[in-house]
């Protein structure tokens, strides 16, 4: 799970739970309260009192889900909301909910390593549950703060999160093997839990995109806007190097699809979208669909570089 550092620079990330809708519990905070309303999955409503807030951790599952257990090395899809608590003042920071007002950028998947006070809040907490979480800063940022997203050493953040979906960390398509590649195409061969093989055929790569469906799912098939949850492995067609792949590190990636502006390659837009949750998909992307002239000399992609992912879709949300 990204540190909420993270989350509070750029695109989003984070967690949440509670019981039934309407007005939540106040969370006791020593100097006062905090009040949450609203149902799962819409932008809640939250108050906090012009007082200072207190020295220990305040955790209040809102709204108890019946999902699974989220555990430390899930990665998870949630919506958040962030507020700043300096002194007797609030603000809003972040938040993935949307509403008129103050539009949100969605669901959000969070990996790796959360704030101490966050973590203590959401690990062993069920899946549908919305938590609130009064964080001061020995749980948060520490005596130094985060002066890079303007958080002070004193200053105490409440998150409301709500907690979507849980992914283990070789989470894989569930769907039903309808073919390997081959016949021009690379021959993809599957491994337990870890990613899939890819072997690339001597022949020319094909110069549009092509798409094939080897496991075939049986979930709802994605649309534009949605975040969408995978594993994934990407090759180069030319050396058939491995150049990344999710399941490495134990990390299903989150994105929205064809977004403006994008969140992935172009390739990947148009490939994913209509397919179907639980479905496994080799995409064969051109460089024109892929990172273009300049390639993405980082991953080692050159800009005649064409590329090969194997791409297993996990959920679609939103």
């Amino acid at each position: 799970m990204r540190r909420i550092a993270a989350l509070l620079l750029l695109p989003l990330l984070a967690a949440g739970v509670l019981a039934g809708c309407g007005g939540g519990s106040p969370a006791s905070t020593g100097t006062g309260s905090v009040t949450v309303s609203g149902a799962f999955g819409q932008t809640p409503v939250i108050k906090i009192p012009a007082a200072k807030a207190g020295h220990a951790l305040a955790v209040k599952t809102l709204i108890q889900g019946t999902g699974p257990v989220l555990h430390t090395t899930d990665t998870f899809l949630s919506n958040y909301a962030i507020y700043l608590w300096s002194g007797t003042a609030h603000r809003l920071v972040q938040s993935t909910f949307g509403s008129t007002a103050h539009p949100g950028s969605g669901p959000q998947l969070l990996s790796g390593q959360l704030l101490p006070g966050l973590e203590k809040a959401l690990v062993g907490q069920k899946m549908g549950s919305r938590v609130l979480a009064v964080i001061p800063p020995k749980d948060g940022f520490g005596s130094r703060g985060n002066p890079q997203v303007g958080i002070k050493g004193t200053d105490t953040l409440v998150f409301v999160v709500d907690l979507i979906k849980n992914f283990a960390g070789n989470a894989s398509a569930t769907g039903t093997p309808v073919s390997d590649g081959g016949k021009g195409l690379p021959t993809v061969t599957a491994v337990t839990g870890s990613a899939p093989t890819i072997k690339m055929p001597a022949s020319t790569p094909p110069t549009t995109l092509v798409t094939k469906t080897l496991l075939q799912g049986n979930g709802p098939v994605v649309i534009k806007g949605q975040t969408v949850v995978v594993q994934y492995v990407g090759a180069t067609w030319a050396t058939g190097k491995v150049f990344d792949a999710s399941w490495n590190r134990s990390q299903p990636f989150g994105f929205t699809i064809d977004a403006t502006p994008s969140k992935v390659i172009p390739g990947w837009d148009q490939g994913l979208t209509g397919q179907r949750v639980g479905s496994r998909v080799m995409l064969v992307i051109p460089p024109a669909e892929g990172y273009g002239k300049t390639g993405n000399p980082q991953a080692g992609i050159k800009g005649t570089d064409t590329l090969v992912f194997v791409v297993d879709i996990l959920g679609a949300f939103g």
